[in-house]
């Protein structure tokens, strides 16, 4: 049985697992929760009710490597054993010399030695700064041009991964690992220290130089117009020019993951990946300045070819946008952090309809469907002309969106790459039409006569007359693209479920039902259809 990895697809990817296509239908714990096996208990309880097939939880250097060059593999393993137990598979997030932009869990003896491990200088000769963007907060994070830092980040990452094959090589349990949590750097676009202002005004490897004159045509149009107007060789800033600085920081950072990336490959190759705090539109250096976002894709691809997938973290309002901008270059869509809100499923069925996603994850799932804080109001960017944002996920709908497309994998994956698979979202209102050869469907949503607003449709082509759909918040219309048979029958109208691979009709359609196909609560259904003149 081959190892989990990430396979080409018609015109797509997909992540193997056990030999078979798998979709992470998953759940990211709270940062603290794995942290203990026992705490894990009632989460994994949690995420059974939300049919989710497997979680995204941190392995934190500090307590993998609490002293230099002694490993306690203990809680990795007390996690493995707990997720077969449960039937579930993970993804293990490596949070090493970055979380959040900072070195929150790296061990003690890395944090108090400051001379051989770096701190970033933000500002020269200081290793904190204070964030004028986050009301003052004092920040501090390791050196991404630090050796020692790097040799040692690289080693713990390395022995972490050589552990899981060791453990869990015929199991598969552990199918993807992200590398770092959310890496760049907070307060400028670049380091200030005398290294990087020496490396700054050094010349660019011009390897580098050329490929990002050649890759205009997919950047950020800033970053294309700095690169287009730049010199051919010559530093950093004669050849980028104003986006200097965010691409310096981009291209050591994605450097030094990469070095760690290929040292865990080298030992046992599993899928990786980055996850990215969003720019937002912001100045580098309000948000994490070099880290893998959209606009720096051309970087990471060049710099890191280790790294299978780039990741967003998606907590702005406009979902649909940011996944468009994660799909150039080849990236297949993987979204490891995402809001708990009434959208949480609907944009699930969305991300895997319509962008053929290898996986979908709410973040601190464990508390979905209870009232919202403040901080997690500010984090999931509510805004209060959509009550959508402000509502928690119903968990027992998003149990059944989860469990439903689980059970549907095997049909879902055999369309990944192709058009015979397609969703809408009510967050795209203009966008509710999907064509599927001699016959298509428009899924019309936000009218007066539904009661929600949170609506999705998916629909599966099975057979040039058969289709699968799964919708909610939306009133059906199928059609035909053929002018000289423009009118459509039903032939064969039913609601189901799938059952280890198989449609089992729960009842069958007509009548009022198969007039109106207005639908307030989620459903799914089978349908075929009769073009005639």
């Amino acid at each position: 049985m081959s190892i989990p990895h990430i396979k080409s697809h018609n015109n797509g990817k997909l992540l193997i697992v056990n030999d078979r296509p798998f979709i992470m239908l998953a759940g990211e714990v709270h940062n603290s929760n794995s942290s203990s096996v026992e705490y894990m208990e009632g989460v994994w309880d949690k995420a059974e009710k939300l049919g989710m097939n497997s979680l995204l939880m941190p392995v934190s250097w500090e307590m993998v490597e609490p002293e230099e060059g002694i490993f306690d593999f203990s809680l990795v393993d007390g996690l493995i054993e707990q997720a077969r137990r449960r039937g579930k598979k993970l993804g293990l997030l490596w949070f090493g010399a970055w979380k959040n932009a900072q070195c929150l869990y790296a061990p003690a003896w890395v944090k108090t030695d400051l001379v051989r491990f770096k701190r970033a200088e933000v500002v020269k000769g200081q290793n904190l700064t204070r964030l004028e963007n986050f009301h003052q907060m004092p920040y501090t994070t390791l050196s991404y041009l630090c050796e020692e830092t790097l040799k040692a980040d690289t080693r713990a990452f390395r022995e972490l991964i050589l552990h899981i094959k060791n453990i869990d090589e015929q199991e598969n349990t552990v199918i993807i690992v992200q590398v770092e949590n959310e890496t760049g750097l907070q307060g400028s676009a670049r380091e200030n220290s005398d290294l990087a202002d020496a490396l700054f005004a050094d010349a660019v490897p011009q390897d580098f130089a050329d490929h990002m004159k050649n890759s205009t045509a997919t950047m950020a149009q800033d970053v294309r117009d700095a690169v287009e107007a730049g010199a051919a060789s010559g530093n950093w800033p004669a050849i980028f020019g104003d986006a200097a600085g965010e691409i310096f920081s981009a291209y050591y950072i994605a450097c030094y993951v990469n070095h760690v990336a290929e040292a865990g490959k080298a030992v046992y190759p599993l899928p990786m990946a980055v996850n990215c705090w969003l720019d937002k539109g912001q100045p580098a250096g309000v948000f994490p300045s070099g880290g893998p976002v959209a606009r720096q894709m051309e970087v990471w691809h060049y710099c890191a070819p280790a790294i299978d997938i780039i990741a967003p973290d998606i907590y702005v309002p406009d979902f649909c946008t940011v996944c468009d901008e994660y799909r150039k270059l080849g990236n297949p869509l993987f979204i490891p952090e995402t809001a708990t809100h009434s959208y949480a499923g609907p944009r699930q069925v969305y991300a895997v309809g319509h962008h053929h996603a290898l996986g979908y994850a709410p973040f601190g799932f464990e508390e979905m469907g209870e009232p919202f804080s403040g901080i997690a109001g500010y984090l999931f960017g509510m805004d209060a002309s959509d009550p959508a944002l402000k509502t928690p996920q119903n968990i027992d709908e998003y149990g059944w969106y989860a469990q439903t497309l689980s059970e549907m994998v095997p049909l879902l994956t055999a369309k990944f790459g192709t058009s015979d698979l397609q969703a809408v979202i009510c967050e795209r209102p203009d966008d509710d039409t999907m064509i599927f050869g001699l016959f298509g469907f428009k899924a019309m949503m936000n009218l007066p006569i539904l009661s929600r607003k949170d609506g999705v449709c998916l629909v599966l082509k099975n057979a040039e007359d058969e289709f699968y759909i799964l919708a909610n918040g939306c009133a059906l219309h199928p059609f035909s693209t053929d002018t000289k048979r423009p009118n459509v029958d039903i032939l064969l109208f039913e609601e189901g479920r799938f059952e280890q691979g198989q449609w089992r009709m729960i009842r069958r359609l007509n009548g009022d039902e198969a007039a109106m196909k207005i639908y307030n609560k989620p459903v799914l259904l089978k349908i075929k259809t009769f073009a005639y003149a």
